[in-house]
């Protein structure tokens, strides 16, 4: 599969995640652009050791890059999405999973799944199910609020 990896680097740097190297586009404030193909990760085993057995999952969506929400994932949650196509979470609140869109209709299957370089981290990019609004309060993603006051050199 070939990719478009986003890098917060100033620097050259090779990813052992991909076939490529990656060098700073012209004029983008230090943004690089790899374009590779990706390596099938060696295991599909995530590290929740770090927080509490959990670890954060963002979801995209897999044909805007859009991020749609971020949740948590235990290790049941975790095997559950592998299993089922559908993103589930563990709910920090009440304690158990809930697969995302389970009472609204408004689920997100799976498209494709990357692990970070500390197997703590996964993104998911989905394909939105239903209305397509993501977030409970009804907008199309949980981002939707612009902090006030940051400074954006």
């Amino acid at each position: 599969m070939v990719v478009r990896q986003d890098c917060a680097r100033r620097e050259p740097r090779t990813f052992t995640n991909y076939q490529t190297q990656c060098r700073p586009r012209r004029n983008q404030g230090g943004v690089f652009c790899c374009t590779g193909r990706l390596k099938p990760a060696s295991r599909m085993n995530m590290d929740f050791s770090k927080l509490d057995g959990l670890v954060p999952a963002v979801v995209q969506d897999h044909v805007s890059g859009e991020v749609l929400m971020v949740g948590f994932m235990n290790q049941e949650a975790w095997d559950v999405t592998r299993q089922t196509g559908y993103v589930t979470f563990y709910s920090r609140t009440r304690n158990k999973l809930w697969t995302k869109g389970e009472t609204s209709g408004n689920k997100l299957a799976v498209r494709d799944v990357l692990i970070d370089c500390d197997d703590d981290t996964v993104l998911v990019k989905a394909e939105r199910l239903g209305d397509g609004n993501v977030c409970h309060t009804g907008e199309r993603t949980c981002f939707f609020r612009r902090a006030e006051g940051v400074t954006v050199p």
